[in-house]
Formats: structure tokens, C-alpha cells, sequence
């Protein structure tokens, strides 16, 4: 329910065998800083430029002129990164995304097709193939308590061992404006996230959760 290979097609992102090393997805986010720096300089000079040090930009992709770029990060092909957007360091967002107005990233891996367009903060986090964050919705990815993050599935808890982890989206999620994905939170594939919820633990595939808490199966259409 919550393993990599649960929640990801590994065929749509450049971290395809990086992430295949993994058992489940938050192993990997201590090494996304050290993966983008290995794979930036393999990277073919023909279809993609460094613009600064240690930054990697797809030639077919659109950077606005007020957007921020911190190293390391890679920008794949055809993606917008829109005005005023802040790349914090250590994201690798993938083919045809959107990074939009205000939104920000860090030590992130974004799957093709990713679409974060408004006001969005993505911390510590790894949003699979054609995952959406409505207008306003964000990733938690620090306890209150500064605790280590423990992944919860109803009575079982699953030490991460990490301070620093939001959220696992898998692929094909959406997530509703304004809505708050606490430290923690895996998502499987194909669910829905109603507006201004405030998620924690684990949501099964094709699930929908509900403004007050309650969950769902997503009904197959006939």
C-alpha cells in the first residue's frame, strides 16, 4: 500500500533507479541532494544547459524571469517554472510540469507531469506522475514536537527516522485548494483530496478524503 513500487510507475522520472533501491519512498529523500549532483553533470549538453552552478535546465523548458533556481536542481523538458517561484535546493522536477506563482521546493523529486501551479509549498516530498496540488495546498514536513516522523496506517505505526518528511503522493493524485498534508502523509495512486482538508497517515488507493476525515472508495463509472 505504501512501498515505492505501490505508488509509482518509475518510468516517468529521471530518478527511475535511484528510487528502485528503495523499499518505501521516504528512504530516499536523505539522498536527493547528492542524486542531483551525480546526475546533473551526465546529463546531455545538447538537450539541456547549466545555467549556474550545479543547476541543469531542459532547453524546451520555460524559466519566468523572476523565478529562483537553487542548486542543485534539474528542470526537465518542457516544464513552466513561473514567475515567482522559489527552488529552495535538491529538486528534480521531471518532463511537463507546472512550478507556478509563489510556489516553493525543496529536497523534492517532482514525476513527469506534475502540476504545482498556486501557492503551493513542497517540502521534503515526492509527488508522483501526473499529481496535482490545488491552488493554496502544501506539504507539513516538520512535527510540532520536532519528533521524528512516524508514518501511521490505522494501528501501525512505521518509523521513518526522519525529522523531515511531508508527503508520498502517488501517482495520479489530486489534491483540493487549501489543503494541508501533514508531516508524514502517503497517498496512493488515483486518489482525491477534498479542498481544505487536513490529511495524516495513509489514504488506500482510489480513496477520497473528506473534509471531516472520513474516507472513501472512489466508485468505478459504469
Amino acid at each position: 500500500m505504501y512501498t515505492m513500487k505501490d505508488l509509482y510507475d518509475l518510468d516517468h522520472t529521471l530518478a527511475g533507479d535511484y528510487l528502485r533501491q528503495f523499499t518505501y519512498p521516504w528512504e530516499a529523500l536523505k539522498g536527493i541532494k547528492e542524486f542531483i549532483l551525480e546526475l546533473g553533470p551526465t546529463l546531455d549538453p545538447e538537450e539541456y544547459e547549466q545555467v549556474s552552478e550545479n543547476v541543469w535546465v531542459h532547453k524546451t523548458a520555460k524559466v519566468f524571469p523572476t523565478a529562483y533556481l537553487g542548486a542543485p536542481c534539474i528542470i526537465g523538458p518542457n516544464t513552466e517554472v513561473r514567475h515567482g517561484a522559489f527552488i529552495r535546493s535538491a529538486a528534480l522536477v521531471g518532463e511537463d510540469c507546472v512550478v507556478g506563482n509563489s510556489v516553493e521546493l525543496k529536497n523534492v523529486i517532482l514525476f513527469d507531469h506534475v502540476q504545482t501551479p498556486h501557492y503551493n509549498y513542497v517540502g521534503d516530498s515526492i509527488l508522483g506522475y501526473y499529481s496535482h496540488m490545488g491552488a493554496g495546498s502544501i506539504t507539513s514536513n516538520v512535527k510540532s514536537d520536532k519528533k521524528l516522523v512516524v508514518v501511521r496506517d490505522g494501528e501501525e505505526k512505521i518509523e521513518t527516522g526522519v525529522k523531515k518528511f511531508g508527503a508520498m503522493l502517488g501517482d495520479h493524485v489530486e489534491v483540493g485548494c487549501n489543503a494541508v498534508l501533514n508531516p508524514g502523509t502517503v497517498i496512493g495512486r488515483y486518489c482525491r483530496v477534498y479542498p481544505t482538508s487536513c490529511v495524516r497517515g495513509v489514504l488506500p488507493e482510489a480513496s477520497i478524503w473528506k473534509n471531516d476525515g472520513t474516507v472513501v472508495q472512489i466508485k468505478e463509472e459504469k
